[in-house]
């Protein structure tokens, strides 16, 4: 099962609670840090274990690094020197499977990926280095978070966001949960006026004008990536873009089995 079953000693359970932390906005932005500092404070005492990018990958997707070495360095955090963790060359995939698969000596109980500066809503999880390093996490079989806030927020909507995922925590774990699922977790970044949660589904966002063409002092063409956003379902009450537009917390059900089981019945029935 992806998450413990009722039959377990839940208190224990808790208790011992160990959880990876890790992100794509890399290892000294604030929302791991934050998310960090609120789970190290928990009166439920888990075991933290942080390995993240030493630099923002962001937009990076499921990319794994396959033709240099990775390099690891141990990172302590000023803000509190009991916390500790890795910083990787690589990207967020990366940090996941170094970390569970050569770096530390027990397997964790729970990935949380985040808190992300952005959203991560819609079509635009396929890109998104938050959710693919959740992912990581769940294809070697850990149940996984993937958590953003909405927006470029200041100090207190990250402890917010922080205290709202540790609030969560013990909820999602004392029951049983799909298999081969994540969570993708998006707070709204004004915390103050959060109206709720609503479980959602994938919205879809497109970009519109994506590239801006441009020319450098020497002459030569460039273009940067940017677009105008276009959400392509605003009357869809179950989306998770709805659900961010009218200030609820979204929360998603995601798994990575991208498999059309209809089409698989209409092609065998045209090859046959």
């Amino acid at each position: 099962m992806c998450f413990p079953t009722e039959g377990r000693d839940q208190e224990k359970k808790m208790s011992n609670l160990h959880i990876l932390i890790t992100n794509d906005d890399g290892i000294y932005a604030e929302g791991l840090q934050q998310l960090s500092q609120a789970l190290f404070e928990e009166k439920k005492n888990y075991r933290l274990s942080i390995c993240a990018p030493d630099r923002e990958r962001s937009a990076v997707g499921h990319a794994i690094t396959m033709h240099r070495p990775l390099r690891v360095d141990k990172v302590n955090f000023m803000h509190n020197q009991e916390l500790c963790g890795y910083s990787v060359n690589g990207t967020p995939s990366d940090s996941v499977k170094l970390a569970v698969e050569a770096i530390l000596e027990e397997r964790p109980d729970l990935v949380i990926s985040g808190i992300n500066r952005g959203s991560n809503l819609g079509t635009d999880v396929l890109y998104s280095g938050t959710v693919s390093a959740a992912v990581e996490g769940l294809i070697m079989g850990i149940p996984s978070i993937a958590v953003s806030l909405t927006g470029q927020g200041e100090s207190k909507n990250y402890i917010d966001a922080a205290r709202y995922i540790c609030s969560i925590i013990p909820l999602l774990m004392k029951g049983d949960f799909p298999e081969k699922t994540l969570l993708n977790i998006n707070i709204p970044v004004n915390t103050e006026k959060i109206r709720g949660t609503r479980v959602t589904g994938l919205g879809v966002r497109r970009y519109r004008n994506t590239f801006e063409r441009r020319v450098d002092p020497r002459g030569m063409s460039y273009y940067w990536l940017a677009g105008e956003l276009v959400e392509d379902d605003p009357e869809d009450e179950d989306s998770d873009t709805k659900a961010i537009r009218d200030n609820y917390i979204s929360i998603t059900p995601i798994h990575y089995n991208l498999t059309n089981r209809e089409a698989i019945k209409l092609l065998k029935t045209l090859l046959e």
